[in-house]
């Protein structure tokens, strides 16, 4: 039986009173295991005589003689003022240690796609989250719209035609729980007949959704100006890019190759999937605004705070065509995949109060300055490495020697930092003009080699933005310690 306290005074409890016997000794049975077996804490507040009585369907007097024998017997203690709680020296047996064989993490992390935890604006949020809650209606703490809370939809369509030139209005934006819920629903919208092309490299992990899903993914090359987009075959049914900054290579997409994607969306009625994450974050200029803007009936634009804010936050949006935004609200489905409408709400004030800017603006000045270290310390002690791409976002690749990826990755995390080869993120099916003929993917994905196919480089992905403070400076050092010690130099 469940039994629960008065006024808040008492915990709720499980009690089993099944067994034989008079009700007192039954009750003595039940929460002796209780405590003995760790359900009940040291420290715990039981509920007092009366409430557990009438919720256990006995006498008072019978809970009040098992709690006086429990004491006696140094199960419990009883204070007048304090109640009766669980004694301190009665603890349950401490659980037998799990062996496991997953190494220990390394003490500098410096792995791509992860804010430092601590920057996140504690303060801002809990001021936006009392003014939005204060002033949310009523029917904001209902079921909900599938399309996002209007409150949220109308500063982000702000915020995106002010920040990122994207022609949007509430209506086309739909909410979602993050760039990877938005592509696994765009992904069922758009069904798997039709293969997707995707940049050559990127993340696994969309790739892998993508997938699940059914959608084969054909590599189109990148070089120094972004994807590769006369490449992209006729029969793809959408293109997914990165065009602020091709990620994990670091080129923006060439002025001309976003004219080109669009012409080419226009031509085979296809659909280009602009991933935005982290197109706030350039740092040698303004940001270059989203392709979006061009033609948003051709493009769906995807962003998410995951970067700019916390990834724990599990916000995202689309910008959508005005054809697709039915159709994707009904894949949406009923409540569970909803982003949480607190969350929504405060987001909101945050992008409306101007505090959302304020902290990228803050965000954008320290990653600054930590691109600059590192590159700065690397051309120092390791200047065969060179760092590529344009300063944006929160990582950089660093570019090796030829054949030397995997021993610079064993030689860093013997001295402690936790960094990504390149290798990973290169879609299998890509072409290697040096291996035409390699079993590296399907034959009808890589196509045939051509003499300008950029060759697959090795390099590190090495994401600065999540070390605190304290601990970059010496995350840094071994960093170079492990790249001197891979290149000999």
């Amino acid at each position: 039986m469940t039994a629960s306290g008065d006024d808040g005074l008492g915990v709720d409890l499980h009690l089993e009173l099944s067994a034989a016997g008079g009700r007192r000794a039954v009750l003595i049975a039940a929460l002796r295991e209780a405590v003995r077996g760790g359900r009940l804490a040291p420290g715990t507040r039981l509920p007092p005589y009366r409430s557990l009585a009438a919720d256990l369907g006995i006498a008072r007097n019978t809970v009040a003689d098992a709690y006086a024998e429990l004491v006696a017997e140094g199960w419990l203690t009883s204070r007048q003022g304090s109640g009766t709680r669980v004694a301190d020296r009665v603890a349950a047996p401490a659980p037998r240690p799990v062996r496991t064989t997953v190494p220990p993490p390394l003490p500098y992390d410096l792995v791509q796609g992860k804010p430092d935890p601590g920057a996140f604006p504690r303060a801002a949020w809990l001021a936006a989250a009392r003014r939005a809650l204060t002033a949310a209606p009523h029917e904001a703490f209902g079921i909900g719209d599938p399309h996002g809370r209007i409150e949220l939809r109308l500063a982000l369509a702000e915020y995106l035609a002010r920040v990122r030139g994207v022609r949007t209005t509430p209506d086309r934006i739909v909410v979602c729980s993050g760039a990877a819920h938005a592509l696994r629903l765009l992904a069922r919208v758009l069904g798997p007949a039709d293969p997707w092309a995707v940049e050559a490299y990127g993340l696994p992990f969309h790739r892998g959704l993508l997938a699940e899903a059914g959608v084969t993914t054909l590599p189109v090359a990148v070089d120094e100006d972004g994807a590769r987009v006369a490449e992209i075959p006729e029969h793809a049914r959408a293109v997914l890019l990165t065009p602020a900054h091709q990620f994990p290579t670091g080129g923006p997409l060439h002025p001309e190759r976003r004219a080109g994607v669009l012409k080419w969306a226009r031509a085979s009625d296809g659909l280009v999937i602009e991933d935005d994450y982290d197109g706030e974050f350039r740092y040698d200029r303004r940001p270059v605004g989203a392709v979006q803007g061009l033609d948003p009936e051709r493009t769906v634009l995807i962003g998410s705070v995951s970067k700019s804010l916390s990834p724990a936050l599990r916000i995202g949006w689309m910008c959508l065509p005005s054809g697709l935004v039915d159709p994707v609200v009904a894949a949406k489905g009923q409540r569970e995949p909803y982003a949480s409408a607190a969350d929504q709400l405060t987001l909101a004030d945050l992008l409306a109060s101007g505090a959302y800017d304020r902290h990228v603006r803050r965000m954008r000045q320290r990653h600054r300055a930590r691109r600059d270290r590192l590159t700065a310390l690397l051309a120092e002690r390791v200047p065969a490495v060179r760092v590529t791409g344009i300063a944006a976002g929160l990582h950089a690749v660093l570019e090796l020697p030829a054949g030397t990826e995997r021993a610079a990755l064993a030689a860093t995390a013997r001295r402690g930092a936790a960094v990504e080869g390149l290798a990973p993120y290169r879609h299998p099916g890509a072409r290697d003009p040096a291996r035409p003929d390699a079993p590296d993917g399907p034959a009808a994905l890589r196509g045939p080699a051509r003499l300008d196919d950029p060759a697959p480089p090795d390099g590190l992905v090495v994401g600065y933005a999540t070390p605190p403070e304290r601990l970059y400076p010496d995350a840094l050092e071994a960093l170079c310690a492990g790249l001197s010690e891979a290149l000999g130099s």
